[in-house]
């Protein structure tokens, strides 16, 4: 191996001991910042020193194809030294301001979305209950209103066909009674009437809802 090619390994572990230290500093910021739970810090150290094994060995394989030299563990431990001395405090600083920075662009992420989505969402849903509801209370007053007018009328006509209606009334009683259509029409209008009266009851309650 050349005097070159030692130099350059040298500087590839010392590059990478730098590289390990700002690994070790974030992971430590970013673990203390999200507070993540004691079990799991032995699991990341754990999975943190087999990464960087593979990564260095994968840049000693590459520099002087994988010989372990006395130079490599002292570039090693020049790089992480030089970084300890040098650059942690700076490394630091810049990881709780990348930290920071990203809470802060997630909390406005998150208001824009409340205050573009969310709350004209609820707004809307809101309003169309408010619309449903008075719709429903209109409807159900013109309905009262149409059957007050539309009373003169019926009680007219039926003045008017009584004569007409009772005999035919007298003929079709046998008919009617073994075909039990009175008490199906009972059945029918008690029926139409829980109906009615369920459905007031509920766009009452819908009227009274915030």
């Amino acid at each position: 191996m050349t005097l070159s090619m030692q130099w350059l390994t040298m500087g590839m572990m010392l590059l990478s001991g730098i590289g390990m230290g700002v690994v070790f500093d974030g992971y430590r910021v970013v673990s203390n910042e999200l507070r993540f739970p004691k079990w799991w810090l032995p699991v990341l150290d754990m999975v943190y020193w087999l990464a960087s094994a593979l990564i260095i060995f994968r840049v000693l394989y590459a520099s002087n194809n994988g010989e372990v030299r006395a130079y490599v563990f002292l570039g090693l431990v020049i790089g992480v030294a030089s970084y300890y001395w040098l650059f942690s405090k700076a490394v630091i600083a810049i990881v709780k301001w990348l930290i920071i920075a990203i809470r802060a662009c997630v909390r406005f992420l998150l208001k824009c979305i409340d205050m573009l989505i969310i709350k004209p969402v609820l707004l809307l849903y809101k309003l169309v209950r408010v619309i449903i509801g008075f719709g429903s209370a209109l409807t159900i007053f013109l309905l009262k209103v149409v059957i007050q007018l539309i009373r003169p009328f019926w009680l007219l006509l039926a003045f008017v066909t009584r004569p007409l209606v009772k005999p035919l009334v007298r003929r079709l009683g046998p008919y009617v009674e073994r075909m039990q259509l009175a008490e199906r029409g009972r059945h029918l209008l008690k029926t139409a009437i829980k109906g009615w009266t369920g459905l007031k009851r509920w766009f009452t309650f819908n009227r009274k809802q915030p």
